[in-house]
């Protein structure tokens, strides 16, 4: 049975992988590898140290359907609303901007659920902490070695991780690349930022009317939610989270500081944004080097 690798389990591996299986059934050996501790990628969910408050997304905070993809993708999101996934958003999401014919839709359970629903789907071989260092062509195979372990053969390889990290990679894949192939994927470019959640206990309800909240006018929080209030979820006996989205132009600039130290400077500014904010039980914060995509050549 062929053995087909997929390099990431976020939104794109996860999906890979269960189409995969649908479209060929048990025709072919799917195995998911992430360098993470958990699935997710960018649409990761984490907890709270002590599970006494809400979850929080670091990353994507909700997926809107433009018209121009509800037809071709009707069936993935039919199939997420149908399954409890994906809820229409119903928040007041103050500062942001709709567009005509637009839907935004939330995840009760985190961003994380749709990843995980789809590799649950695809039945394939999950394991984490598998980075991923060099690819060597072998006859019809590749030979893929990861940082710790012994390498593994595949019959096919899927890469879904940002393009800079597939350009790093040692062996024989870049040098397969011709010039054309590897000017446009050098040309893709992602933006980067910060992201800092904050973990309250059950006691604290907070005075603002909105789930989320687009920031203006400020170098370096562009984004504010209430993680329960902006997935439609009232959890009883459960402390609120508060998520925070650095502006990109923060995130350039910083980009290459340590987030322990870019942490405080997003907190001065949140406590002169929201001054009435109590102090949380816990913080995280993580750094975004590829946040989103901002450029690139649909033509590669």
């Amino acid at each position: 049975m062929p053995r087909v690798l997929i390099v990431g389990s976020g939104l794109t591996g996860s999906l890979c992988a269960c189409l995969l299986r649908r479209e060929l059934q048990s025709g072919v050996h799917v195995v998911v590898w992430d360098k993470a501790r958990g699935a997710g990628g960018r649409m990761c969910t984490t907890r709270s140290p002590d599970s006494s408050s809400h979850s929080a997304d670091l990353g994507a905070q909700y997926i809107t359907v433009t018209p121009a993809y509800a037809l071709s993708h009707h069936s993935f999101y039919s199939e997420l609303l149908s399954s409890g996934i994906l809820q229409p958003l119903r928040g007041l999401m103050e500062g942001a901007r709709q567009n005509h014919g637009d839907t935004n839709y939330v995840t009760p359970l985190g961003m994380s659920s749709v990843v995980k629903y789809f590799l649950s789907q695809s039945g394939a071989d999950l394991f984490f902490e598998h980075h991923v260092t060099a690819l060597f062509r072998r006859g019809a195979s590749w030979e893929v070695q990861k940082k710790v372990g012994d390498s593994e053969t595949f019959d096919a390889v899927i890469l879904t991780m940002p393009v800079p990290q597939i350009l790093q990679l040692q062996g024989d894949l870049v040098p397969l690349l011709s010039v054309q192939q590897k000017q446009n994927l050098e040309r893709v470019v992602y933006s980067s930022r910060f992201a800092v959640a904050l973990f309250y206990s059950p006691d604290v309800a907070f005075g603002f009317p909105w789930a989320a909240r687009y920031v203006t006018h400020n170098s370096c929080i562009r984004y504010i939610t209430v993680e329960s209030r902006r997935r439609n979820t009232a959890d009883s006996g459960r402390g609120p989270s508060l998520v925070v989205h650095t502006s990109v132009q923060f995130g350039l600039e910083h980009l290459d500081r340590d987030k322990e130290d870019i942490q405080p400077v997003i907190l001065q500014e949140l406590y002169r944004l929201l001054p009435d904010l109590p102090q949380p039980m816990s913080i995280k914060c993580h750094k975004w080097r590829y946040s989103q995509l901002t450029t690139g050549d649909e033509s590669f």
